[in-house]
């Protein structure tokens, strides 16, 4: 339960802080938040996934650009960095390595036939690449009290609905195996 709410601390506090005060704001907290989240994973176990690193990178860097250069529109792509690298991630997966990441991540929970495990890994590829689009599409044709809501909604919401929905796709793909 810890490391779940850790993993979605800077997105939280940034809605707070935005709610309570301004963009720039909200985004020097996302910066700050992301670093003591890394610094805390780091502390507990002494590791942080080179995705958690890449994706601190990105606050980094689209949080830096919006502060030094004082324009919202930075931050505004960043969830859109992050999901198009997570959809180049998923995609390259299937053809570099012996397993998809989908696969790697749930093959010791459950058996399916290849072609599953292949549609579940570009299922995620057109989830994170439409949910950049999307990102794109309330950044730049709405308010960014809008977009701020949507990115709130999005960052735990939309992912969490998604897996739900692919529940019942295994659920009629997945192969029982024998009990040991």
């Amino acid at each position: 339960m810890f490391a779940l709410l850790l993993d979605f601390l800077p997105v939280l506090l940034f809605f707070a802080a935005y709610k309570l005060s301004d963009l720039m704001v909200a985004t020097a907290v996302l910066i700050v938040a992301t670093l003591v989240q890394t610094a805390i994973t780091w502390a507990r176990t002494r590791t942080v996934k080179k995705l958690n690193l890449v994706v601190a990178g990105l606050v980094l860097v689209f949080g830096g650009l919006t502060l030094l250069l004082e324009s919202e529109i930075w931050v505004k792509w960043k969830p859109t960095a992050v999901y198009w690298m997570f959809a180049a991630v998923f995609a390259g997966s299937e053809w570099i390595g012996a397993k998809s990441i989908v696969r790697r991540m749930f093959d010791t929970q459950m058996t399916l036939p290849d072609f599953a495990w292949r549609r579940l890994n570009f299922a995620w590829v057109a989830f994170f690449t439409l949910g950049g689009v999307l990102n794109l599409w309330v950044a730049y044709n709405f308010s960014t009290d809008t977009w701020v809501n949507f990115k709130l909604a999005a960052a735990i919401g939309l992912p969490l609905l998604f897996a739900l929905a692919q529940g019942f796709y295994v659920a009629r793909h997945a192969i029982e195996t024998p009990e040991a």
